[in-house]
């Protein structure tokens, strides 16, 4: 099967995988697929633009996943690890730290009382319900924003060059950046290439996105999450995935 005018497809792979349901709060359980937010993410590893003017991101594009398919059934692996609790600092803060213009203030994993005056510790064990040996097929295509929609012939030229070198910004990742995923430009889903596996699912309620991929521009300042989700199921398979403007997505209230 060729793909259709403007699409594009990855073939991935990795180890390991975490694709964290939002609604286990404390434990890590991973759905049994990637979801749409995850994917769009590896295409955004390999290429993605867009240009900062007067503290806005101004995206030239966004990446619309529309089909996933499973190449390998999927197998759950129990892990426990270790987290810090504390966030790392911003940019700026960081930045002042390099320049020796601030203290550095280092996140403590084992706290010393005497060095740090608590005995609270940073970090915290936790159980991972992760994927072992995941493998899918993931077909996107590029969506211009603005004035920017003339330049689709471009980016498409872009992305194509860079997958088929196995070219990235940085190394993609499947939903935790320990678990790296590795990437092989697709042309065609023809008879010598590997079929979904056969298996259905009704997936419920899955995380479409994190972020609202219909804004033309973004506050560096101010990014807040915009959480959106959509019924998922697997037919054999393969996930079809809605459009991110169709009403088949759930989108909270935009400020």
């Amino acid at each position: 099967m060729r793909l259709e005018i403007d699409m594009h497809c990855l073939e991935v792979w990795g180890d390991l995988a975490c694709f964290t349901r939002p609604e286990m709060k404390v434990e890590r359980f991973s759905y049994p697929v990637i979801t749409p937010s995850a994917g769009r993410g590896i295409f955004d590893a390999v290429y993605w633009e867009g240009v900062r003017e007067d503290g806005f991101m101004r995206p030239y594009f966004h990446w619309q996943i529309r089909r996933i398919e499973a190449l390998s059934e999927p197998r759950y692996l129990a892990l426990r690890r270790n987290e810090v609790k504390e966030k790392a600092p911003s940019d700026r803060t960081i930045l002042r730290w390099m320049r020796g213009q601030q203290a550095p203030e280092p996140i403590w994993a084992d706290a010393n009382k005497e060095e740090t005056g608590t005995d609270q510790k940073g970090r915290t064990q936790r159980q991972t319900m992760a994927l072992s040996g995941i493998r899918y097929r993931l077909f996107a295509d590029i969506v211009p924003h603005g004035r920017f929609k003339d330049g689709k012939p471009k980016f498409d030229a872009i992305f194509e060059r860079r997958a088929k070198a196995g070219q990235c910004f940085q190394q993609p990742y499947f939903g935790c950046r320990e678990f790296p995923a590795f990437f092989e430009w697709r042309q065609t889903a023809g008879p010598h290439e590997p079929k979904p596996a056969c298996f259905d699912a009704d997936l419920g309620w899955m995380l479409y996105d994190v972020f609202d991929l219909a804004r033309d521009q973004v506050s560096i300042a101010d990014c807040k999450p915009f959480i959106t989700l959509f019924k998922a199921k697997l037919s054999g398979g393969v996930l079809e995935v809605p459009d991110f403007s169709s009403d088949a997505v759930k989108k909270p209230p935009r400020s």
